[in-house]
């Protein structure tokens, strides 16, 4: 008897946490019972995976939201992850929205989905954390070159303007054996590189009394994974071995994101951050000498109530002197419930925008002054799987975008390139010269 197969698609919003945890989500619908179709086509059921970073970010969910509702009509519409876990009854009241699932529950969606017929009002599932949360074990794999892989969730760090621990409760990872079976896993498939994803990934260990450093020992002896990424590491967590461990060569990639979010001890201070300017600057030189070609990236927030046109100059000559690669600027986003909504000093919306105009103008020229620094070095490149203008993109060990003209036999290969000069849109050129 043939059974007709509910198409169903996932669109996912915010970090490769995220991305990893939609993954593990889809495959766990039945194939029988399920066909996976893209997002932008037709769906009987559509699975939003939000975030929830900022308001901005809230905004895209419902344009997301309302997007899929306007394409397909009749179709069941559930919504999970940081957006529904903090605003289940905004979401609810959206007209044609049918479920709305939590950061935990999410994990448990396909068993609600077996009938997923449309509802006159919106069901919630989003539960209070407590200390006894669960892990939830996700990594991707087939949707792209590599495969995001979760090894921590939650936060304890209670930072005066984030919602994240809200959004996914405390500080867990699982055991580091259950996540070498992961990695082997992803290996199978023939995945060459794996980005180590989570909140606060440098607090590794905390569910299990080990460390993050012992995890990346314990991955680098992972047969037929050639490359480890660390997305992004709080600079107090970055010890001194890990920086050793990369610069040794041995599968740890040399290209380090390091939040910052303020050069200003003061606004660090009100920020609740555990760290002085200070601490980061010293990570940052560390690695620079280590290794002088490694790609450092920052996170840094513009407008954090009382910061003077005094504090953002002092942070902006702070990052101008650091040997840094790129800047991730943000601008200061007030969110319900945290610390920082009720604080003082509050900064113009067009006060805002200069700084963070200023700041992604010397992100660009830092850009480029690395580009430049790198221009007539060998680099190993893992190639991209997509085809853009004839051309074919990748990304170099420490973060340098290239592109070759297309060959579809380079596709998830790595190889031995010289990085020739820059093109116009800021991506490297180069010549294959090994394999």
């Amino acid at each position: 008897m043939n059974i007709t197969r509910k198409k169903i698609a996932f669109h996912t919003l915010g970090c490769k946490l995220n991305f990893a945890e939609t993954s593990t989500i889809s495959r766990s619908f039945p194939e029988n019972q399920f066909e996976r179709v893209p997002a932008g086509k037709k769906a009987d059921i559509y699975i939003i995976n939000t975030c929830s970073v900022t308001d901005a970010a809230d905004r895209k969910c419902r344009q997301a939201i309302n997007k899929f509702i306007h394409q397909s009509p009749d179709a069941f519409i559930a919504v999970v992850g940081c957006y529904a876990q903090l605003k289940p009854q905004e979401i609810s009241a959206i007209p044609g929205v049918d479920l709305v699932m939590g950061s935990n529950e999410k994990f448990d969606i396909a068993g609600y989905l077996s009938a997923a017929t449309k509802n006159n009002k919106a069901v919630i599932y989003s539960c209070d954390f407590s200390s006894s949360d669960r892990f939830n074990q996700s990594y991707s794999i087939g949707d792209r070159t590599r495969s995001f892989l979760k090894v921590q969730d939650g936060c304890d760090y209670l930072c005066s303007y984030c919602t994240i621990p809200m959004a996914r409760g405390i500080s867990k990872n699982p055991e580091i054996q259950t996540i070498i079976n992961e990695a082997e896993d992803i290996a199978a498939g023939g995945v060459k590189e794996i980005v180590l994803t989570g909140v606060n990934i440098g607090d590794f260990g905390k569910s299990t009394g080990d460390t993050f450093y012992n995890l990346l020992r314990r991955l680098i002896i992972v047969e037929g994974i050639e490359r480890y990424r660390i997305s992004s590491i709080e600079p107090n967590l970055l010890t001194d071995e890990i920086i050793d461990l990369a610069s040794k060569g041995q599968k740890i990639m040399p290209h380090f994101h390091i939040p910052l979010q303020s050069g200003s001890d003061k606004i660090l201070g009100l920020m609740r951050r555990r760290y002085k300017r200070e601490v980061f600057a010293e990570r940052v030189k560390k690695i620079h000498k280590t290794m002088p070609l490694a790609g450092i990236g920052a996170d840094v927030i513009v407008g954090f109530p009382g910061e003077t046109a005094a504090d953002f100059m002092d942070t902006f000559r702070f990052l101008e002197e650091l040997p840094l690669s790129y800047l991730h600027v943000f601008t200061f986003s007030e969110r319900p419930g945290t610390v920082a909504a009720e604080m003082p000093g509050k900064v113009s919306h067009d006060e805002k925008v200069s700084r963070s105009k200023k700041l992604t103008s010397l992100s660009a020229t830092k850009h480029l002054d690395f580009l430049k620094l790198n221009t007539g070095h060998s680099a190993r490149v893992l190639f991209e799987k997509t085809r853009t203008r004839g051309m074919i993109t990748g990304y170099t060990g420490n973060y340098i975008r290239v592109e070759y003209p297309w060959q579809s036999s380079l596709s998830g290969q790595i190889k031995e390139v010289l990085l020739k000069d820059i093109s116009d849109d800021g991506i490297m050129r180069i010549e294959i010269t090994g394999s």
